[in-house]
């Protein structure tokens, strides 16, 4: 056990290798996430450091979004294809004066590293995992931008950081926060955090991605979906301004020919069988062949499971869709992506 992990047991978590750290009521921290403020461990994602000369240039070649137009200090999401122009990652990049910080899921991150690390070259690039030298935390919710304004001296504008004592802090939103957090100063942090918010763990944190539509790519959905099927246009993942990148054509050809033919969309599943990333949804209109998938789910404070689905847009506006089989348990369309409008 790390001395993290100890630190959260001793704060009353209970710990699961693959669920990460809950904190003895899960309801309580939904519904906190939904209607007060959450302190969550975030140990399920993993960081890597990219740095050397041609850093920038190296990543602005490979991602969906604008790296080079990006200033330290300020973050931003990004995607990362492969040459068919399905998404092999999503994850959170942030530039400092040091080079970047990316952060995503932990069980892609090493298989990313060492793909990405085959494109480097003769680049002056420098790949390599940076977990061991922070502890990730997220603050969510209706007070988390006084809390984090309360920790760091103020809250970040939204996609931007600020620094103190060796943590930084980066505003998703403006409810939604990610602390990188110095190893020495990270327990000192979570205490002071957790005066003011509830204790949480990874599915109070992912309920709360979810209820705000941000897909994140696991092992089981990689080079599954373009990035318009998971609507990360939308939450500012990609540019269509930029150069060349690993499946560019297809994704710019998704979205300037109108091709586009699946969208992802919120959805309430009742019952005690909770959906995986990579699921099959089904709708009448296909009949025995999936109408998509499902790229996250977490149970909902109001029982049963809030999932993001990318679905055939026909079945999404007839608001048809299943889990599991064309005859399994309906699922409620809660909100669809103007496309699907």
């Amino acid at each position: 056990m790390s001395d993290w992990q100890s630190f959260l047991a001793g704060r009353g978590a209970s710990l699961d290798p693959a669920a990460g750290a809950s904190f003895g009521n899960p309801l309580a921290e939904l519904l906190a996430a939904r209607d007060g403020t959450i302190v969550a461990d975030l140990s399920h994602n993993a960081l890597l450091a990219v740095t050397g000369d041609d850093a920038a240039a190296f990543l602005h070649g490979q991602f969906t979004n604008d790296v080079q137009a990006l200033a330290p200090g300020a973050a931003q999401r990004n995607g990362w294809c492969s040459p068919k122009g399905r998404l092999l990652a999503t994850l959170l990049l942030l530039r400092r004066d040091d080079g970047f910080l990316m952060m995503l899921p932990a069980e892609i991150a090493e298989p990313v590293a060492k793909r990405l690390r085959m494109f480097v070259l003769r680049s002056k690039v420098k790949i390599e995992d940076a977990s061991e030298r922070f502890r990730c935390i997220g603050i969510a919710g209706k007070g988390a931008a006084a809390a984090a304004g309360r920790a760091f001296g103020r809250a970040p504008a939204v996609m931007a950081s600020v620094e103190r004592d060796g943590s930084t802090c980066v505003a998703l939103a403006i409810d939604r926060f990610v602390v990188l957090a110095a190893i020495e100063s990270a327990p000192a942090l979570w205490e002071a955090l957790a005066r003011e918010a509830t204790q949480a763990g990874k599915d109070a944190w992912e309920w709360t991605a979810i209820r705000a539509g941000i897909p994140t790519v696991v092992a089981k959905t990689q080079d599954e979906f373009v990035p318009q099927m998971a609507n990360f246009e939308l939450v500012g993942g990609v540019s269509f301004k930029k150069g060349c990148y690993p499946g560019q054509e297809i994704v710019a050809r998704t979205q300037y020919r109108g091709i586009l033919k699946k969208r992802m969309a919120l959805a309430h599943l009742p019952g005690d069988v909770r959906p995986q990333p990579g699921d099959n949804v089904y709708g009448a209109t296909f009949g025995d062949q999936a109408a998509g998938k499902v790229v996250a789910a977490t149970p909902s404070p109001e029982g049963g499971f809030d999932a993001l689905v990318v679905a055939q847009l026909e079945s999404l506006e007839a608001g048809e869709l299943r889990f599991g089989s064309v005859a399994g348990t309906p699922m409620e369309i809660r909100s669809r992506p103007p496309a699907a409008s």
